[in-house]
């Protein structure tokens, strides 16, 4: 996803309103931008919270800034420049994250980012993508950089889903149990593992690569008294958006995602999602817990 978004970037950049600001991350990938676009291409080293600032000026002269590094660098170190000198001034960038909550787990703890969606979600009005595949990125990215001029955030990762949906903002049913039948919406990159985990249940399964704003429509129509969601970051982060969609309605809600447990290891990708109950057969476990008639 990551060369994708570099490659797509880099066209943006024939733009003159497009910006890209970077903190030494990726600044390799981007030189040949930066050597035709020097003026908009700026890396200002390791400084995150100046990357931000200095995108919030771009914003104000006009630019469209795309503001790029680790989630938890781009997002929770530099969380009060994202709410002062973009959201409190009322203009808007692009923040394209790389690392999702664990990419890259064998880098410890300051390389783990599971609650920068749920920071996200205290500002107003972003929008916010969680790519499931590399082909959803172009289109993403488009949308948001050419397409619009509110705040977003766009949250890339290693892992995928063996199948694009490019078209999959609103909630996409990629498996339909019938009316009634239990609702497992899947965000992102853990769409594949939901469907393995409900392969043999009448659940249906629909995706979407956009939690904000979050397709409440959709879900409406879809959603019978049970509702599973699952999230590639903190479990419960779009909670309290399904609750108030569905608030006129009886239903039980079950949330998967990161746990807040602090874990203190390091190992791989695949590991956390063992231990946070996210690969298959873990979400196999909790959903048959909350689907069996003791559930």
């Amino acid at each position: 996803m990551r060369d994708t978004f570099v490659a797509t970037a880099t066209e943006f950049l024939d733009d003159p309103r497009t910006a890209v600001v970077l903190a030494d991350i990726s600044a390799a990938a981007f030189a040949p931008a930066a050597a035709r676009h020097p003026d908009r291409v700026l890396n200002v080293g390791i400084r995150e919270q100046l990357m931000v600032g200095v995108a919030g000026g771009l914003a104000l002269t006009g630019l469209r800034p795309i503001v790029h590094s680790y989630a938890p660098f781009l997002v929770e170190r530099a969380y009060e420049q994202i709410k002062l000198d973009l959201d409190h001034q009322g203009v808007g960038a692009v923040l394209v994250s790389v690392g999702a909550s664990y990419d890259r787990a064998a880098a410890g703890r300051t390389h783990l980012g599971p609650a920068d969606v749920a920071l996200i979600d205290t500002l107003h009005g972003w929008t916010v993508h969680v790519p499931g595949h590399r082909d959803e990125v172009p289109g993403v990215l488009r949308d948001v950089v050419c397409g619009r001029r509110d705040s977003a955030y766009v949250r890339l990762s290693t892992q995928s889903n063996g199948t694009a949906y490019p078209d999959a903002g609103d909630l996409r049913v990629v498996r339909d149990a019938g009316p009634g039948a239990p609702l497992l919406v899947a965000v992102g990159p853990v769409l594949d593992r939901a469907l393995a985990a409900v392969g043999d249940r009448p659940v249906t399964v629909a995706y979407t690569h956009r939690p904000r704003p979050f397709d409440t429509a959709g879900l409406r129509a879809l959603a019978g008294t049970e509702v599973i969601l699952v999230e590639p970051y903190l479990a419960g982060t779009s909670a309290r958006v399904v609750g108030a969609a569905l608030a006129d309605r009886p239903h039980r809600l079950l949330t998967l995602g990161v746990d807040r447990t602090e874990l203190r290891r390091y190992g791989s990708a695949e590991d956390h999602d063992r231990w946070h109950g996210l690969d298959a057969a873990g979400l196999r476990r909790s959903v048959d817990a909350f689907l069996s008639p003791a559930g």
